[in-house]
C-alpha cells in the first residue's frame, strides 16, 4: 500500500514528515520538485511531478491519494481514486460534488475522508467528544437548551498593528470576507451577508482568561446533524465560527468599507492589489511564531440555570517544530491516513471520525502539538 502525498505547501510538512519518518511506502507529488525537495529531500528521494495523468497511472488498488492541493484538485482526484479502488484524504470542507461520490465510493468499499485538518477537523473532534460526554451524564434530557460554540483563528503570537499576518496569500482571507454565513442565535436561523455583520466579543478560559472578536463562517447549521444533534431538541445556539485578535474589526474597518464596493472583474483584481499589499506589508518574518486558538463548548439549560457547561480549549503556538497552523492542520491529516490504513474508518465519503475510540486517540494527539489543551467544566 502507498500512500500518494500531493502538495508540499506550508501546512502539508510536519504530517508528511511524520508518515515518512514511522516507515511508511509514501511517494510525494509536487508542481515544483524543488519546493518539495527541500521539505522532505532529507528523508525521501521518492518526489515526482505532480500531474494528474502520471498520478493516475501510479496508483493501485488499495493505496491511498492524499490531496493537499488547492479545493478544485479534490474532487477530481477522489473520482480516480473511487475508479481505481484506492483510497481519498483531505484536510477541506466537502464540497457537494464531493458529497455525491459517497454512493460510488460504498460500492467500491473506498474511504474518501475530508475535513480532518485544523478546521474543519480537530473541531469536530472536540464536539463529537463533547456531545458524547454530554449524552452520557446525569444532566441530559432531551428538553435542555443547547448552546454550541465553536471559534477557531490563526493569529500572530506578537500582536501588530494590523491585528493579524499571512503565511500564505492573503487572497484566500480577502475572499472569505465576502461570503455569507448561517448560524443559529436565540433559537432563529441568523443569516450574514458579511463577517462583519456579526462581530462579538469572546472570553476565551485560557489559563489566563482572554477577550477575542469573533464572527459566524459558512453555513453552520448542517454541523448540526453531524455532530448528532436530535432534530427534536432545542438549540438556542449553534455557530462555527472565525477567531481574531481584539481589535481585529477596528484595524480592518477600510479593508471591510472596501471590499463591499468591489464587484466583478475589476473588483477581483483590485482584490488582488490588496492582497499583494498585505503579504509586502503584514506577512510573518523568517522565525516569527504564529499562534493558534480553538474553543468548542457545549452548554446545556433547563429552565434558564446551566446544567452542564465544558469547553475545550486549545492554545498553540510556532517553536522549533515550526508553525503551530501546519502542525495542527497536517499531522491530523497523516493520523487520519494510518486510521484508513488500519481499516479503522469505514468506507464513503466522510468528515473527521467520530467513533470515540478514534476521536480519544487522535486527541491525545493532538495534545503533543499544543502548548496548552484542556477541558474546562463551567459548573
Amino acid at each position: 500500500m502507498t500512500i500518494h502525498w500531493c502538495g508540499t505547501g506550508l501546512s502539508a510538512i510536519p504530517g508528511l514528515r511524520r508518515l515518512i519518518e514511522a516507515g511508511h511506502e509514501v511517494t510525494v507529488w509536487n508542481r515544483t520538485l524543488d519546493k518539495a525537495e527541500n521539505a522532505v529531500g532529507d528523508l525521501t528521494r521518492r518526489i515526482m511531478v505532480f500531474d494528474a495523468d502520471a498520478l493516475a497511472a501510479e496508483v493501485q488498488e488499495g493505496d491511498i491519494v492524499v490531496s493537499m492541493l488547492p479545493g478544485d484538485w479534490h474532487v477530481p482526484l477522489a473520482e480516480m481514486c473511487i475508479n481505481k479502488g484506492a483510497h481519498f484524504v483531505s484536510s477541506s470542507y466537502i464540497a457537494p460534488e464531493m458529497r455525491e461520490l459517497h454512493a460510488k465510493a460504498l460500492l467500491r468499499g473506498v474511504s474518501c475522508v475530508n475535513e480532518v485538518g485544523l478546521d474543519p477537523g480537530i473541531d469536530h473532534l472536540m464536539a463529537h467528544h463533547l456531545l458524547a460526554d454530554y449524552r452520557a451524564s446525569d444532566a441530559f434530557e432531551a428538553e435542555n437548551d443547547l448552546s454550541f460554540i465553536s471559534y477557531c483563528g490563526g493569529i500572530p503570537k506578537h500582536p501588530n498593528p494590523f491585528r493579524y499576518k499571512f503565511s500564505w496569500s492573503p487572497l484566500g482571507v480577502l475572499k472569505a470576507l465576502r461570503s455569507p454565513s448561517k448560524s443559529i442565535r436565540n433559537y432563529t436561523e441568523l443569516n450574514v451577508a458579511r463577517p462583519w455583520d456579526a462581530i462579538s466579543s469572546y472570553m476565551a478560559p485560557l489559563p489566563t482568561p482572554e477577550t477575542f472578536e469573533v464572527y459566524p463562517n459558512r453555513d453552520s447549521l448542517p454541523f448540526m446533524e453531524d455532530y448528532q444533534f436530535e432534530p427534536h431538541w432545542r438549540v438556542k445556539e449553534f455557530v462555527r465560527g472565525t477567531l481574531r485578535l481584539n481589535g481585529w474589526s477596528e484595524a480592518w474597518k477600510d479593508v471591510f468599507a472596501e471590499i463591499e464596493t468591489l464587484d466583478g472583474a475589476t473588483g477581483d483584481a483590485r482584490l488582488k492589489e490588496m492582497s499583494d499589499q498585505f503579504w509586502a506589508e503584514n506577512a510573518y518574518d523568517e522565525g516569527e511564531p504564529d499562534r493558534v486558538v480553538l474553543c468548542v463548548a457545549l452548554k446545556a439549560e433547563r429552565e434558564g440555570l446551566p446544567v452542564w457547561h465544558k469547553t475545550f480549549v486549545m492554545d498553540a503556538w510556532g517553536d522549533t517544530r515550526g508553525t503551530a497552523m501546519a502542525r495542527l492542520v497536517s499531522v491530523p491529516v497523516a493520523l487520519a491516513i494510518e486510521a484508513v490504513m488500519n481499516r479503522e474508518i469505514p468506507a464513503g465519503v466522510s468528515p473527521a471520525p467520530h467513533d470515540p475510540k478514534l476521536v480519544g486517540r487522535f486527541l491525545g494527539e493532538i495534545d503533543k502539538l499544543a502548548q496548552h489543551l484542556q477541558v474546562v467544566d463551567h459548573l
